[in-house]
């Protein structure tokens, strides 16, 4: 009986160590994987800026089919107005994209080996 016990709290002990290194070691990977969720969050947070170029790409056509709608007269001047705005509207829409990738691939975890 005490020859049992004290092979348990032999093994008691090892394991305790093994508990102690393993939650070290967890530490470091839940601070690389908080790292990585966190770049996948502000990843996905900057495409959302697409929805908004959407709903400003379709005010400006809108407003081009309401201005041409009230005053056919100045439907050229209309579009070259509409054609700037959509560009501008689109432009911005190209930085969400753009901001998406450098979140993702530019800014690396560094890792201690």
């Amino acid at each position: 009986m005490e020859v049992q016990a004290q092979v348990l709290r032999i093994i008691n002990k090892k394991s305790k160590k093994e508990q102690r290194r393993k939650n070290v070691t967890r530490k470091v990977f839940s601070r690389l994987e908080m790292f990585e969720g966190a770049k996948s969050i502000g990843a996905r947070a900057a495409t959302i800026a697409l929805a908004g170029a959407a709903v400003g790409i379709g005010n400006v056509l809108s407003s081009l089919i309401h201005s041409v709608a009230r005053n056919p007269s100045l439907a050229k001047q209309s579009f070259g107005y509409a054609i700037l705005g959509f560009a501008l509207t689109e432009a911005i829409a190209l930085f969400a994209p753009m901001m998406a990738f450098l979140i993702s691939f530019v800014f690396r975890s560094h890792k201690k080996e």
